[in-house]
């Protein structure tokens, strides 16, 4: 059924490329052609909360004043990710080169002051962003901005960080700054036997300009240099406050012949792992002496203490002796007694296979190519439709194990399609609560949230009551021995067997078989990186599977060999 479910999925996912999405299918534009810059939402590592770029004293688009500006069409991913990708008010053309332009003036809203000490809460706001490190971010033909700098590492080259400030924090020497011009340049290539261009580049510098300077001296038919010039400081004192900002920007257009269309993200991709060219080696290196620890645990448990038990057993000069069991061999009649909360546990094992098949099938995509950090929003949106899909998977494990463990009932299988995604759901509503009280531009609306109830409501939960119903049909999984009638008393166990230190030490050795990794993977989360190492990250899942395995393994012997069933 999962695997049905994978390949139907997986073939539509590769119709994919046959339909154009903007960005995505390479575009050509002709001389003059208007190319059109949208805003991002703006993030910063120091708080990992988005805001709505417009949310800030900047240039809005025109007719677009006053009120929201609607965001674009986005994904499930964009949405919940914190993107909100919207139009600007930028003016560029195809390798029309503009010297300056200024883009508009913008004032503190009168209205909107703090009665208490008459500051504006508007330039407050913006000074707040700048102070926590925000960085804004344009997006040009499915480009993201970029700043550019000379990489001193190992490998020297030119490191690309996507965004740039949105000025300069505070310091003892100097009050904060604004980043009010902007020098865009965008490279782009011509391909072959078509007419028109492509855009292969997208960077940025910014500079902070004090405002009178542009408003005497930005024309586009003047040279302009912005370097060494006075800067436009935000100050928010009582006794002066910063009045206006003028926005401005330049343009500079550059053939590159050397980057084609195809691998116009290749800087992106190296400049998120520039300093870490070896690290997942390690990891995996890492990973594998963990690997070989525990299968040396296993086989010395596997050849060494149970083949000694089999020789004695079979000896039959040793029969007064082998009658005297002790350890694990007393609790035959006992290891397939049926646990305490056997429903639970059959709702867990569910909810488990149906995270490792949602897994694996992305993770398959991922290496196929089709989740590129191109397409934006596609990998989180792929994982939250195989989870749902995934469905089946869950609701034929538990049924298999709900009957195995004399618990068969519909609500047993209800449990598992509410009880794991309840809890998840439940904390993510409270955490969207607290972001919607921020205004984070990552607070989930409320249609998009009656979407997700949709989704687990009418695909989730009955693909598992369907899976649930074909794994009823299959025939009842039959131990190899009895149990007996009689509970065997379980001794007081020593402080390291007990439940607590077994559960930390068995989520410990798989954390720390794959930690390296995870520090990517979350950089990417939370530092605003891109990780696209599905390779590396396919080994190490390999990895983590075996080591789940064998550590499962060895606490079940240690537990056992202490009389605990």
């Amino acid at each position: 059924m999962a695997l049905l479910t994978g390949l139907l999925l997986a073939a539509l996912v590769g119709l994919s490329p046959g339909l154009y999405l903007p960005g995505v299918a390479p575009r050509e534009y002709l001389q003059g052609e208007m190319v059109n810059i949208k805003v991002n939402s703006i993030k910063s590592t120091k708080t990992a909360i988005p805001y709505d770029y417009y949310s800030l004293m900047v240039c809005r688009p025109e007719g677009f004043e006053k009120g929201k500006v609607k965001s674009e069409a986005e994904n499930m991913g964009e949405i919940l990710w914190g993107d909100a990708i919207k139009p600007s008010r930028y003016n560029i053309r195809m390798r029309e080169d503009v010297t300056c332009q200024k883009l508009c003036v913008t004032k503190p809203k009168k209205e909107n002051v703090d009665r208490k000490t008459g500051v504006s809460k508007t330039l407050k706001k913006f000074k707040r962003r700048i102070d926590d490190e925000y960085r804004a971010h344009f997006i040009l033909d499915n480009l993201p901005v970029s700043e550019v700098f000379i990489w001193e590492g190992s490998a020297r080259g030119l490191f690309y960080r996507r965004g740039f400030p949105l000025g300069t924090p505070a310091n003892k020497s100097h009050p904060t700054m604004v980043n009010n011009h902007l020098a865009f340049t965008i490279k782009y290539h011509k391909p072959e036997g078509l007419p028109g261009w492509r855009i292969v580049g997208f960077e940025v510098v910014p500079y902070s300009i004090e405002s009178p300077v542009l408003d005497r001296l930005c024309s586009s038919g003047k040279e302009f240099d912005p370097d060494n010039r006075h800067v436009q400081t935000m100050e928010i004192g009582k006794e002066h406050q910063t009045e206006h900002i003028t926005w401005s920007y330049s343009v500079r257009w550059v053939e590159d012949r050397d980057v084609a269309w195809s691998s116009r993200w290749d800087h992106y991709l190296w400049s998120s792992d520039a300093s870490a060219s070896n690290i997942h080696w390690f990891a995996i290196l890492n990973s594998l002496m963990i690997v070989l620890c525990l299968t040396g645990m296993v086989a010395m448990i596997l050849l060494r203490a149970l083949h000694k038990d089999f020789n004695r057993y079979n000896n039959p000069e040793n029969e007064d002796e082998a009658q005297e069991e002790t350890g694990w061999k007393v609790l035959h009649a006992d290891v397939f007694r049926t646990p305490e909360n056997a429903n639970f546990l059959a709702a867990y094992i569910g909810a488990g296979s149906q995270l490792l098949g949602m897994s694996f099938i992305t993770l398959i995509f991922a290496l196929l190519g089709l989740l590129s950090p191109a397409r934006r929003g596609a990998l989180l949106t792929a994982m939250l439709v195989l989870y749902a899909l995934m469905g089946s998977l869950a609701g034929f494990t538990s049924a298999v194990m709900a009957k195995m463990f004399h618990q068969q009932s519909w609500g047993t299988i209800m449990l598992t399609g509410l009880w794991f995604p309840g809890k998840i759901f439940g904390v993510f509503f409270m955490l969207n609560l607290m972001l919607w009280a921020k205004g984070a531009a990552s607070a989930v609306p409320f249609l998009m949230l009656l979407g997700l109830i949709g989704l687990w409501f009418f695909v989730s939960i009955p693909l598992v009551l369907f899976g649930a119903a074909m794994g009823f049909k299959t025939p009842l999984i039959t131990h190899p021995l009895e149990v007996s009638p009689v509970v065997r008393h379980v001794a007081e166990q020593k402080w390291h067997m007990k439940p607590l230190v077994l559960v930390l030490c068995a989520g410990s050795v798989p954390f720390g078989a794959a930690f390296i990794e995870l520090y990517f993977i979350f950089s990417s989360l939370w530092l605003n990186k891109i990780y696209y190492v599905f390779g590396f990250f396919a080994i190490v899942f390999g990895v983590i599977m075996v080591t789940c395995a064998e550590i499962s393994i060895v606490l079940t012997y240690f537990q056992l060999c202490y009389e605990d069933h």
